[in-house]
């Protein structure tokens, strides 16, 4: 999707006390809508009640109950509870509500969230329409203008201003979209006293050339450090070359700085999928932070500012890729660090970053994951008392109390596991009907056994201690 930023000029202030009148309207008819919604109201239903009440179209409605809806979806996928959202931002009225600033500074920060909570309108393209039926581009001969519907067969044009410097063909790029019919959505928003347009159009991308046919890219990404790990493998899944990209500019900056930078690195993928003529498969990931937990102080704030930055940096691989017609394969993360980490990382001594990404590529061309010999081995041979002595000595060990709840959590589902398998031998390698355990639980395990007594205290770089007992069975030998 192509969004294009520009601030509306109005011929007179009272064709702008018109569109922000129109704007008020159509804010508080989304938040009614948004109140309806939780009440359990259907969109036909409100769609007639809410034309009436605040005077506006049927579409101008629709497109207030589709921000609406979307606004209480996106509440519930965050696990935030639906009924304290606030409309014109948390942050602000938390703010206002503390009253710890007084005077101009206090009516300026109550200015900008009356902004933010009353000044938008929102209108979706329509192809049928030619466009946009209530925002619609105009091209004449003094400019480019936005027509507005506020009313009955009643318009008001603001010219459109989208050309500083460095944005200088904005106003050209908007002129073929008039000319062309496309359909395209404008969102109108209040800031400092000004109104400004968002004018979004969904991109027709090339077809798609370069496929898994030949192989695959598999990228994984990281918040400590951050960085990308990448792996080539052909479509037999072998794997044939890999890399790591640093960047450091992702862990600080401004937000346009790291804007900036996601776009350069995700051209960096890009670049080395075309280059090498193969699809690139992803992680179809969604980071839903929980509480605390991890293996280092701070990892929850972390994890939070790297799920954001991830999720945007994946949509940006995405989108480039489609533009140079390259297949992008999105895949289930269960499990591909655990995995790469036991049986990748030791066998090529590679670190467990480049494993984990390893793991996704084989994942995106449909390949499944045998568990080694040697490790079902040293599963059968572990016992449910290697483990309570081992919970013992992580209780005694490690100093960091939310690395240690987590270790005894893994360690107790590990013992129950073993349990199971002992009550019921040689279902190792299938899932465990009538229980909620599955095979993942296996490589869990094993992660429990080995990995948590070579490094208790942090996540290890350095795997080669398993090569041993993967390759040769043994564990603990000199």
């Amino acid at each position: 999707m192509i969004v294009i930023q520009a601030k509306l000029i109005f011929l007179n202030q009272q064709d702008k006390q018109i569109v922000l009148d129109l704007m008020r309207r159509w804010s508080s008819c989304m938040r009614f809508a948004y109140k309806r919604l939780l009440e359990g109201y259907d969109r036909k239903t409100l769609k007639r009640d809410l034309q009436g009440t605040f005077d506006l179209n049927s579409r101008y409605v629709d497109d207030a109950i589709m921000k609406a809806r979307s606004t209480l979806e996106s509440a519930r996928q965050l696990d935030n509870n639906p009924k304290k959202v606030i409309f014109g931002g948390r942050d602000l009225f938390g703010k206002l509500q503390k009253r710890h600033i007084n005077g101009k500074a206090y009516e300026k920060l109550k200015i900008r969230w009356q902004e933010k909570r009353k000044g938008n309108l929102y209108s979706r393209g329509d192809k049928s329409k030619k466009g946009n039926l209530n925002t619609r581009i105009e091209v004449k001969e003094n400019g480019t203008f936005l027509r507005i519907n506020v009313g009955e067969r009643k318009y008001v044009y603001a010219k459109i201003q989208a050309g500083w410097k460095k944005n200088k063909n904005r106003e050209g790029i908007l002129q073929e979209i008039a000319k062309s019919n496309i359909p395209y959505s404008v969102e109108l928003k209040l800031k400092n006293g000004s109104i400004y347009a968002y004018f979004a159009i969904e991109e027709e991308y090339p077809e798609v050339k370069i496929t898994k046919e030949k192989g695959v890219i598999g990228i994984d990404t990281n918040a400590y450090p951050e960085n990308i790990s990448w792996v080539e493998v052909d479509e037999k899944g072998n794997l044939i070359s890999y890399g790591n990209i640093p960047m450091p500019e992702l862990a600080s900056g401004s937000k346009d700085k790291k804007e900036y930078f996601r776009w350069h690195y995700a051209h960096e993928i890009v670049k080395i999928a075309k280059e090498k003529g193969k699809a690139i498969v992803i992680e179809g990931l969604e980071i839903k932070e929980k509480g605390k937990r991890g293996d280092f102080s701070g990892r929850k704030s972390r994890r939070i500012r790297h799920s954001f930055s991830y999720k945007s940096l994946l949509s940006k691989i995405k989108t480039l890729a489609k533009r140079e017609g390259i297949e992008v394969i999105e895949v289930d993360p269960s499990y591909t660090s655990i995995i790469g980490m036991l049986k990748y990382a030791p066998q090529y001594m590679i670190t467990k970053d480049i494993a984990a990404a390893y793991v996704i590529a084989r994942r995106g061309l449909g390949k499944e994951e045998k568990i080694p010999d040697n490790y079902i081995k040293f599963l059968h041979a572990l016992t449910v008392e290697e483990l309570e002595e081992l919970k013992e000595y992580v209780k005694n060990t490690v100093k960091n109390k939310y690395l240690k709840k987590r270790h005894l959590k893994e360690i107790n589902r590990a013992i129950k596991f073993l349990q199971s398998l002992e009550s019921e031998p040689g279902r190792v390698l299938e899932p465990l009907d009538g229980t909620s355990f599955s095979t993942y639980d296996f490589w869990q395990v094993l992660k429990v056994a080995v990995v948590t007594p070579l490094s208790p205290e942090k996540v290890p770089r350095d795997f080669s201690a398993l090569k041993k007992l993967l390759i040769q069975g043994k564990w603990g030998d000199s």
